[in-house]
């Protein structure tokens, strides 16, 4: 958050892959433990590096990203859901129309480039 309280940059659902787990069982045990549904990935992921600088320090990613569908009627009406990480922090996760992120004032998506990969599939 900025020092207004606004979102600065908002990323998708996940975490990290566990030994001996394929980052499929990863992304579906993350929303079940973040969101306590069940999902479903739909075709295979895509992968993006990402390097960058997090709080003063540099940062180095390689993600696997996939598109999923929820159970029919999950969190229809709902449009910010809080959740808890495993150390206790409080994170909401919240639904954002893409052409609302990376504009002055508003949100940045991350990682860079995953706006311009969701704007080509759509």
């Amino acid at each position: 958050m900025d020092d207004a309280g606004r979102v600065k940059g908002v990323r998708p659902l996940g975490g990290s892959v566990e030994l001996g787990e394929t980052a499929e069982a990863a992304v579906v045990r993350e929303f079940q433990e973040e969101l306590g549904i069940a999902v479903d990935t739909l075709g295979p992921p895509v992968f993006m590096e990402n390097i960058f600088i997090h709080e003063g320090c540099l940062g180095h990613e390689i993600l696997a990203i996939f598109d999923v569908s929820f159970p029919d009627g999950a969190f229809a009406d709902v449009t910010r859901i809080e959740f808890h990480e495993d150390d206790g922090t409080t994170c909401f996760a919240e639904w954002f129309a893409l052409d609302t992120l990376d504009l002055a004032g508003r949100p940045q998506l991350y990682p860079e480039g995953l706006k311009a990969h969701l704007q080509k599939i759509r």
